[in-house]
This record gives structure tokens, sequence and C-alpha cells, in this order.
């Protein structure tokens, strides 16, 4: 298991444990969610992939797990699914200690 890979599984691990709250209220949103995720991975990893291609940047893929996607590292498509969802879960976490909190 690569080292970027272990990074995104210990990011989400928490996160994903903690999503099942449900007053977080992140998956009864499951369709937004999905939406949001789609646009994230559409332009940011559309971009990913074309700056690859035109070899702005390169993926050892020595460090990396040997799967590939459009010329992408597996661990480079999930980056794109797992930090945003970190984001979001982190943003309703906090929408919900605020009203908590008042």
């Amino acid at each position: 298991m690569s080292e970027y890979l272990k990074v995104l599984l210990i990011s989400l691990s928490v996160p994903l444990f903690l999503s099942f709250y449900s007053p977080l209220k992140i998956w009864p949103n499951l369709k937004a969610l999905a939406a949001t995720l789609g646009l994230i991975i559409l332009v940011f990893g559309g971009w990913d992939v074309f700056a690859a291609y035109r070899r702005h940047w390169h993926f050892d893929f020595q460090q990396v797990y040997g799967s590939r996607l459009l010329n992408l590292p597996l661990e480079e498509v999930l980056f794109f699914i797992i930090i945003p969802f970190c984001c979001i879960f982190t943003w309703e976490a906090i929408i919900f200690l605020k009203g908590k909190i008042k």
C-alpha cells in the first residue's frame, strides 16, 4: 500500500465514521453530495488529466499503486473523492456545532 493511499484512508477514517451521526445530515443529501463530488471530479480531475498529459507534472508509478484511470494513479483519482468528502463533512460538522453552541 502506497503512502499516498495510507494518507487518504487515514484522512477518510474519522469523517466517514462520524458521517453516520444523523444530525450532521451528510447522507440524507446524497444527491447533492454526489453532484458536488461529480462536479469536482469533472473539473479538477479533468484538469489533472490534462496537466499530466501535457507533462506539467508526472507521477512516479513506483511510489503509487499500479492501477491507472486516464493515466492517473488510483490514489490521485481517490483524492478527488475523499478530500472533498472530508471538506463537506467538516462544513456540516461546523454548521451542526454552531447550532449547538447558540
